[in-house]
């Protein structure tokens, strides 16, 4: 699975992306004001599998290193003060 295209996703609120199986290679995001936090599980009421605060009102970019994480459906648990973010995946 992991030599297969990368795709992208954009996301506004919280929950599943519906892309099934996949590994989470880069996040991009765009900030806003407060304390910026984003925590994605592993499916709804999964483990949770990447928990990250940012500095406020700024652009990121997290790359995921190896191969990815790996999970059975990315799931945003916690989008708080971002604007959106695109997530790539494989």
């Amino acid at each position: 699975m992991s030599d297969s295209d990368v795709q992208s996703k954009r996301i506004t609120a919280t929950g599943s992306l519906a892309v099934g199986s996949a590994r989470i290679r880069q996040i991009q995001l765009k900030t806003t004001s407060g304390t910026p936090r984003l925590t994605i599980t592993d499916g709804n009421g999964g483990s949770t599998v990447l928990d990250l605060d940012f500095n406020a009102s700024d652009t990121h970019s997290v790359n995921i290193p190896s191969n990815g994480i790996r999970v059975s459906d990315i799931y945003i648990s916690a989008l708080t003060n971002i604007t959106a973010a695109t997530v790539f995946y494989n």
